[in-house]
């Protein structure tokens, strides 16, 4: 529980005492979404303190929102699921993000580029099976980032698992996508279209046309990028 409590009995304050503490939200997105490793959890909240995120960790546990299991095959490593309770937040966490896309300003989120947290929120929702049945290798470059943040891999497998690299696999690459982060992001959040931006010359796809024809269908989109956005002030 937080040190300021509300000392209201009205639910809605109860569950604030629980859910309003910095990162919490963000970390339950996270779970909601199925990470359940401390290191994929940390890779979804990357300005969070791995000491911060074992600290919520913990008071989701208390609430009964999260509980600790071990990994099969894995004894010595513990994963974080979902409790009943935890899992009825779901259409909470959906409910806040849904509302953040329709009403939040676009350039207030776009304000918060981050290519590590894009290309994993992209490895987690893209969809394999409009791939070939083979595995295949796509190539993304950030041309206004830094030699460090701006080369990334994602490696589909026949099976349809999704792996992220920041370092050169050493796969033959079979699609190259070049543009800048923000029109990577806005194509993430629905705010345009892979077809859009290569007519405006914002995006280059090169390789297998196959793959640059369909990006619109395999892309892994924000979940709320079917939420139209209606913030005008």
């Amino acid at each position: 529980m937080p040190e300021d409590r509300y000392r209201q009995f009205c639910p809605v304050a109860m569950a604030a005492e629980v859910l309003s503490t910095r990162w919490t939200i963000v970390l339950l997105r996270e779970l909601v979404a199925g990470s359940t490793r401390f290191n994929d959890l940390r890779r979804g909240v990357p300005r969070m303190s791995p000491t911060l995120l074992a600290k919520r960790l913990r008071e989701l546990e208390a609430a009964g929102i999260v509980q600790r299991t071990p990994v099969p095959a894995e004894p010595a490593h513990l994963a974080y699921e979902l409790t009943e309770a935890g899992r009825d937040l779901a259409p909470v966490v959906e409910a806040i993000g849904m509302w953040g896309q329709k009403w939040i300003e676009t350039e207030a989120s776009l304000a918060n580029l981050d290519p590590g947290l894009l290309m994993w929120d992209m490895r987690r929702n893209l969809a394999p099976s409009p791939m070939p049945g083979r595995r295949t290798t796509v190539a993304f470059r950030y041309t206004d980032q830094p030699p460090t943040r701006s080369q990334w891999w994602l490696i589909v497998d026949p099976g349809g698992e999704v792996d992220l690299c920041s370092i050169d696999p050493g796969f033959e690459v079979d699609l190259y996508v070049e543009t800048d982060l923000r029109c990577m992001t806005e194509i993430w959040m629905g705010l345009t279209t892979t077809g859009a931006a290569v007519g405006d010359e914002r995006l280059a796809l090169i390789g297998d046309r196959q793959l640059a024809d369909t990006i619109q269908q395999w892309l892994g989109l924000s979940p709320f990028a079917v939420q139209e956005k209606r913030a005008s002030r």
